[in-house]
């Protein structure tokens, strides 16, 4: 006579594949989380009551609280930063450049760059925070 074993049927869930696509989306999103802010270089910008979003990607130059100034977030010395300025418009074909500068910084460093945009023909635009009351 067959003894017959009484096996039951166990319900099992397969994680192990769901584990590697969690770590797929972290990653995708850690990622995409570094490309979307693209002005890394940490200034704090002066304050405005009013502002303006743009949403076009333009030549941006940043100029830290050290005084160094980065030219789409590569640093360059002062004596460079026209002649990078005017290459980089260039490429983009775009005569607008973004400045971001310290609240802090001296009044002459803002005058040295809108005078290179001014002996170029350049659209300037100073980038602010919302001053929020």
């Amino acid at each position: 006579m067959a003894i017959k074993r009484n096996r039951r049927f166990h319900a099992e869930v397969a994680t192990s594949a769901l584990s590697d696509i969690m770590f797929f989306l972290l990653l995708f999103f850690l990622i995409i989380s570094t490309l979307a802010n693209p002005n890394v270089i940490k200034v704090p910008l002066p304050k405005s009551d009013a502002n303006e979003k743009t949403n076009k990607a333009h030549v941006t130059v940043s100029v830290d609280l050290n005084g160094k100034y980065y030219v789409d977030k590569r640093e360059v010395a002062f004596s460079e930063l026209e002649q990078i300025l005017l290459e980089s418009t260039a490429k983009l074909n775009d005569n607008t450049v973004t400045v971001r500068i310290p609240g802090e910084a001296k009044v002459q460093t803002l005058v040295d760059i809108l005078n290179i945009g001014m002996d170029h023909d350049l659209k300037m635009l100073l980038s602010t925070q919302v001053d929020s009351k």
